[in-house]
């Protein structure tokens, strides 16, 4: 049996027919900032290389237009937009954008696990595709009244879905300085995945101590 990486590898070697030709492109190199002139072939889902490809089971004529990757969003809350997914993919989709990363917190402070379920079930059957940020404090603080909990356990589940890729935003930033059992539960779990930040106006010995929880990022910083 043929498996998908061998495929690809013949198709990219010439030696079998692509899926599809996208035939006389012309391909956005967006790391050089030149345009190639040539043939995309594609096997299954997967770009298997750009030049002189001529055999395929279907071959698409683009003349003269330019094909670039898609832009993906690096951090957004779908829930903020105020729009079903559906809607969302329907607005930013036809101007590029092919890929978001998001925390949906904020309907799994109302929804839990069902919600954020909900959202995934939808966006798979669009256009788009989505990364997902493991809701890390939900709710935020233990001062908020919300309409359902994420657990250490529920976290450890959410990991295991297929488009998560890491721990949203930390925001409990005091939990995690003052060492909180459930927040540093969270982050242990996650280890090897990309684990965000969320802590506005921390700065020496308490930003060193959020940094050593294993905190990668911040998206609230505001100084350099």
């Amino acid at each position: 049996m043929v498996t998908r990486q061998a495929r690809l590898i013949a198709v990219a070697k010439g030696d079998r027919p692509a899926d599809l030709i996208l035939a006389n492109a012309r391909v956005v190199n967006t790391f050089t900032g030149e345009v190639i002139s040539g043939n995309v072939a594609i096997c299954d889902d997967r770009i298997a290389g750009i030049g002189d490809y001529n055999e395929a089971k279907q071959v698409l004529d683009v003349s003269g237009r330019y094909l670039a990757p898609g832009f993906i969003n690096g951090h957004v809350h779908l829930e903020s937009s105020m729009l079903d997914a559906g809607q969302y993919a329907q607005a930013v989709v036809p101007h590029g954008t092919s890929a978001i990363v998001t925390d949906l917190h904020e309907i799994a402070n109302v929804c839990g696990l069902k919600g954020m379920r909900y959202v995934l079930d939808r966006i798979r059957q669009l256009p788009l595709d989505l990364f997902l940020m493991a809701p890390s404090c939900v709710p935020a603080t233990h001062l908020e009244t919300s309409g359902a909990s994420i657990s250490p356990e529920d976290i450890r589940q959410i990991l295991r879905w297929r488009e998560t890729i890491g721990l949203g935003e930390v925001m409990n930033f005091p939990g995690v300085i003052h060492g909180d059992a459930t927040v540093l539960r969270k982050i242990a779990l996650s280890k090897g995945k990309v684990i965000d930040g969320h802590a506005p106006g921390v700065s020496g010995k308490d930003l060193s101590a959020y940094i050593a929880a294993g905190i990668g990022s911040d998206h609230e910083s505001v100084a350099l």
